[in-house]
């Protein structure tokens, strides 16, 4: 069952559900003057929201917070006033993704169970926020942002060469296991685009080059320092300072001497 638009002659929008081939529910309404509102064909997805069992993911693969993360994880419960603290939810599954490279339906439970609430409620989040990851991911998880302002700054170029130097595509996994890479809307970070998120850290002011270099840098198990490329710092201009370059003025400047 799904559903389609359609427009009365009067304007009026109405949602009539659909069955295989196009037959409207008429509900009473003559079939002449409806039109569809869109052309465009539905798609399904379960990717996003439906659980499947697999031998890396199931309920009956065990998980524990390690010591150390089990106490990061009663340290950001004590946060919350007792009778609110599911909404903890968030930062312990994001505890959990860190832990086991991604939000298995185990991780899920855990949470559930250390924040004392239905699992479902907790799947419900995990499915909502396309940041944790419920399936497997390589080592180094690559997010480039293909957004208009990184797009407009050669994002697409960042892409191609990702994809031409590890031989995979976006969403796929080379079969070391060692890369994952996918496109992601908007890093936050426009002003220094393209931007390629590594795991946790940003790499900016991308080009083609410094892009194989940071990969083959990760291939040697070396981490790059994270930040713009071009050698600026953090979002500065890159032809230098335009402002801000003496002491800021102090309390009163340019207010009038009576007040």
């Amino acid at each position: 069952m799904f559903k389609t638009c359609t427009k009365v002659a009067s304007g009026i929008l109405r949602i009539s559900p659909r069955v295989g081939s196009a037959r409207l529910a008429s509900a009473n309404l003559p079939l002449s003057g409806l039109r569809s509102f869109t052309t465009s064909n539905t798609c399904f997805s379960d990717k996003l929201f439906v659980h499947r069992d697999t031998d890396k993911n199931n309920p009956d693969l065990p998980f524990e917070f390690t010591p150390e993360n089990l106490k990061e994880a009663k340290e950001t419960i004590a946060k919350y006033p007792e009778q609110y603290k599911k909404g903890a939810v968030i930062p312990l599954l994001h505890i959990g993704q860190r832990q086991l490279g991604f939000t298995s339906i185990s991780v899920m439970n855990e949470v559930a169970k250390l924040l004392e609430m239905p699992p479902m409620r907790v799947y419900e989040v995990a499915t909502f926020y396309t940041m944790f990851n419920r399936d497997p991911v390589g080592k180094y998880f690559l997010q480039v942002c293909t957004t208009t302002p990184c797009q407009l700054c050669g994002s697409t170029k960042i892409v191609d060469t990702i994809q031409d130097h590890l031989g995979i595509k976006v969403g796929e996994t080379t079969k070391d296991n060692l890369f994952t890479l996918v496109e992601v809307e908007c890093a936050g970070a426009c002003v220094n685009a393209p931007v390629l998120a590594v795991n946790d850290d940003y790499y900016e002011d991308l080009t083609p080059e410094s892009t194989k270099d940071i990969l083959n840098q990760l291939k040697a198990g070396k981490v790059p320092i994270p930040g713009p490329m071009s050698g600026r710092k953090a979002a500065e201009p890159k032809t230098g300072l335009t402002s801000l370059k003496g002491a800021p003025s102090g309390p009163g400047f340019k207010v009038r001497a009576d007040l």
